[in-house]
């Protein structure tokens, strides 16, 4: 089986890949994805440890990693932020320099994204970006592999994405942007995504073929959207913010009534966890445009593509 070799020993945003890099690794990950349901696994990180730090808590980042990496014939350690002594004044360099002593990859779970680059400078072994609050690279890798193998090609395919202009948004605007789909963001204003990562996304766009639109109107973004995406509107660390949020969002929010309003084929997607009736209809999430439960499974056929890149030698 072809494993590819990655430019960057990291994984710590989407921009870090080319399209060439991403398309390799969707390749590999439905050559695992197709062993594994056949019951086949493979040895390819053999007797190799992940480290998994996590300063947020998580049900699919944790259990994917975890579950990944063992069917790749390695082990994960789980090392909780309040475990570690990061939270007693270790420093994130002595941190990395330390682990890359004992493991051979690491995976970060954290706020703020600065510590993800901190890690990725100062370790010696591939640092996985497995959340942070600017990026989720590895969700967006996982619902674009989920329109891949759906779709069959990305020229053409257009991706709606409506709610808060999180880190879910921000790595999947990079995403679309390399790989050539049509992406929409609808948001209020005050919650964009990022304007560095939107302008960085529009150039690559240009590159690509593909258009980025900000709009602060879900029914123009989903009109003729393929894909209609969403997120919980209140981030881990932001539950002082929730009031002036959920007012803010409350139109932008997936409803039967919205999907009427665009292709009669289209799906619908979130990266969970959902907030029923929150940013999303139960009915919706319930109902058969939804393929939100397909991209969790593939966060973990997706990781197991990204390990094997990064951390096989």
């Amino acid at each position: 089986m072809n494993i590819p070799k990655l430019k960057n020993k990291d994984l710590v945003t989407v921009s870090d890949l080319s399209r060439d890099e991403i398309m390799a690794i969707f390749r590999l990950t439905a050559r695992l994805k197709a062993d594994a349901r056949r019951g086949k696994h493979h040895d390819f990180l053999y007797r190799k440890s992940l480290a998994m730090i996590f300063e947020k808590s998580s049900t699919r980042t944790r259990v994917s990693f975890e579950t990944g990496v063992t069917h790749l014939g390695g082990h994960a350690l789980f090392l909780d932020g309040n475990d570690i002594q990061l939270r007693r004044g270790e420093t994130i360099v002595d941190t990395a320099k330390v682990l890359s002593r004992y493991v051979d990859g690491i995976m970060i779970r954290t706020f703020s994204h600065d510590n993800v680059v901190k890690f990725a400078r100062s370790a010696t072994v591939p640092v996985i970006n497995g959340l942070s609050d600017e990026h989720h690279p590895c969700q967006a890798l996982a619902d674009f592999f989920t329109i891949y193998e759906r779709e069959k090609k990305f020229r053409g395919i257009h991706l709606a994405y409506i709610g808060d202009g999180n880190n879910v948004a921000n790595s999947l605007i990079q995403c679309a942007a390399i790989l050539g789909i049509n992406i929409s963001i609808a948001c209020p204003k005050q919650y964009e995504p990022d304007s560095f990562i939107v302008d960085n996304a529009r150039a690559e766009a240009a590159r690509s073929g593909s258009s980025l639109v900000i709009t602060r109107d879900p029914e123009a973004a989903v009109k003729n959207a393929h894909y209609i995406y969403t997120d919980v509107w209140i981030s881990m660390g932001e539950e002082k913010k929730a009031a002036a949020k959920k007012k803010a969002l409350a139109k932008y929010k997936i409803t039967r009534e919205l999907l009427a309003k665009g292709r009669a084929d289209s799906r619908v997607m979130h990266c969970l966890p959902a907030h029923r009736d929150e940013e999303i209809e139960g009915a919706v999430l319930d109902s058969g445009r939804s393929i939100v439960f397909d991209e969790a499974e593939n966060r973990l056929h997706v990781q197991k593509a990204i390990m094997c890149a990064l951390m096989k030698k």
